[in-house]
């Protein structure tokens, strides 16, 4: 049996999706793990397809002993909580908290094989972002020398459903009417869609621990964009000019803050990113997700086509 974590999450969820719309794992070998009710009616369509539903909390060992018990393997999804990284969050009180929780469950009740969701960022990486990443990875690796667990990390493309959060927080979509986004930095990125990602995932949680145990894999397509191009496509799809303003990080940082009043610690934890980009980090050149989707008669989908759909 297999634990599935964050599985009402956009990752999580899409992976559950592909692996029952494509039968690559019975339902019954299924264990989604929620920290929501397991008898809400938001997973009644989860029990009516015979998986089981366990409550999970990072903050409550109990939970997730409870909920990864009789599992052979959990899929991990890093927690969304991005909150606890900022201020550079020491050791083990970043996000990576809550995954050695989880993993020290999974070990503790004899999982075998842990995949872990990390980014489409180097290692090491000057991004914030990855800095609990990387921290669960060297964990993970030192449990796994130890021969305590058997490890795949599968580090997830940047989302073309994500765009807007590098392109100066263009969340206002159809209603933000800036002729000009400031950004800290700029560099090719392999941008991929959460579909073409969580089905390749859904793929090799279904082919067995022995193909990947051992493996770090970059779950993106290889064509990339910058943001000077998603300028570009942004001004298509709307029929008007839009520019690209590059600043320092400091600038950046000031800007968000001071003139669109965001929380100081979040635009300083995000920044980073930037130099990471600007260091080609997220210019991915492995193969594993087109090579799966091929086998699907599937090719990756365009950052384009994600645009414009969230444009229009």
């Amino acid at each position: 049996m297999i634990a599935l974590t964050s599985a009402t999450g956009k990752l999580g969820s899409a992976v559950l999706a592909a692996i029952l719309d494509n039968n690559l794992i019975d339902p019954k070998e299924l264990v989604v793990c929620t920290s929501s009710d397991p008898s809400s009616h938001k997973l009644q369509h989860l029990h009516a397809q015979s998986i089981t539903v366990r409550h999970a909390d990072f903050n409550s060992t109990s939970s997730l002993t409870t909920a990864y018990a009789g599992c052979t393997s959990l899929f991990l999804v890093s927690t969304p909580r991005i909150e606890l990284d900022y201020n550079d969050a020491p050791l083990w009180s970043g996000r990576e908290k809550h995954h050695r929780a989880a993993i020290d469950a999974a070990v503790a009740v004899g999982v075998q094989h842990i995949y872990y969701t990390s980014l489409a960022f180097g290692n090491p990486s000057k991004a914030g972002v990855m800095r609990a990443h990387v921290r669960t990875e060297k964990y993970l690796r030192e449990l796994e020398e130890q021969g305590k667990i058997r490890v795949t990390v599968l580090r997830e493309g940047l989302y073309n459903e994500s765009w807007p959060l590098y392109f100066g927080y263009y969340f206002g979509l159809k209603s933000d009417a800036r002729k000009e986004v400031v950004v800290a930095g700029d560099g090719r990125i392999s941008w991929t869609s959460i579909p073409d990602m969580a089905f390749a995932t859904a793929k090799i949680l279904s082919e067995g621990s022995e193909k990947w145990a051992g493996w770090t894999v970059y779950l993106s397509q290889k064509k990339t964009w910058s943001l000077e191009d998603i300028v570009r496509i942004v001004g298509e799809v709307r029929g008007e000019e839009i520019g690209l303003k590059v600043v320092g990080r400091k600038e950046y940082e000031e800007f968000y803050v001071k003139e669109k009043g965001m929380e100081k610690a979040s635009v300083e934890w995000w920044s980073s990113t930037y130099d990471a980009l600007k260091d080609g980090e997220c210019a991915i050149d492995d193969s594993t997700l087109e090579d799966i989707l091929k086998e699907a008669g599937r090719t990756p989908k365009p950052l384009e086509d994600t645009i414009g759909e969230m444009l229009r």
